[in-house]
């Protein structure tokens, strides 16, 4: 019998990998993409992709989408009580697991393992401590495509938003930089590939710089987003992606 797990899907290039392999083994009957929203802008935390987009590759991957609206900047205390509520109600329904695609973080590994055993869940990491040279290039290899939405200015320029992730991009990266942006040193949306029925339609839009302030009570505001490295005391730039009429 499959276990039954919600999928905490990001809309990039990791969450697509790590989906792929969870439905290539069959052993979990997914319930359903849990995104996390900025209420204020309706937009994928962190990533900036509009939600009329998200909606779009659940539509095309065929599974149920359930978006967790959060405050702009919220609190850990708002994040995790948000959470918390959502997790609780999914739990109800017969989930008993929470998949991610985080890859080498320790901490945050920790923090979702910690948080998730409160309300007895397990987390499952199908991507944990494949080397991230082996990813990016099976990621490629089967076919997906994906675009960068986001990068941050500590370890990239403007110049890498906008990019479609390919050999001419991995080949560009600084040393420092990995090549999956596991350190939070970037974020994509993934538009096509053997995940979707059909490819997710978009233009690109405008380039936007956005700067943050650290959160107060927080030297890192770990939960919030799929990378515990982005703290918010210095910019991002962000590659608009706009629906097709």
């Amino acid at each position: 019998m499959k276990k039954k797990a919600l999928f905490n899907w990001s809309s990039g290039k990791d969450s697509a990998l790590a989906l792929y392999k969870v439905l290539q083994n069959n052993d979990f009957e997914i319930a359903c993409l849990l995104t996390s929203v900025n209420q204020q802008f309706q937009r994928i935390s962190m990533h900036g992709v509009r939600v009329a987009l998200l909606e779009q590759q659940a539509e095309s991957i065929g599974l149920p989408l359930l978006k967790m609206e959060i405050p702009e900047m919220p609190t850990m205390e708002a994040y995790e009580n948000v959470m918390r509520e959502t997790l609780e109600k999914l739990k109800s329904k017969g989930v008993t697991h929470s998949i991610f695609g985080d890859i080498f973080l320790e901490d945050l590994r920790k923090y979702r393992e910690d948080k998730l055993a409160e309300i007895q869940l397990e987390a499952v990491f199908p991507l944990w401590k494949i080397p991230t040279h082996e990813l990016i290039k099976e990621f490629i290899g089967l076919g997906f495509k994906t675009i960068v939405t986001c990068v941050n200015e500590r370890y990239l320029d403007q110049s890498f938003v906008g990019r479609i992730i390919d050999e001419d991009f991995i080949n560009d990266l600084p040393e420092n930089v990995d090549v999956c942006g596991e350190n939070g040193e970037f974020h994509t949306f993934t538009f096509d590939g053997p995940l979707f029925s059909k490819p997710i339609d978009f233009e690109i839009g405008e380039i936007v710089y956005r700067k943050y302030e650290r959160p107060k009570e927080e030297s890192s505001n770990t939960a919030c987003d799929t990378n515990a490295t982005d703290a918010f005391d210095y910019g991002f730039w962000y590659c608009d992606l706009v629906e097709k009429q």
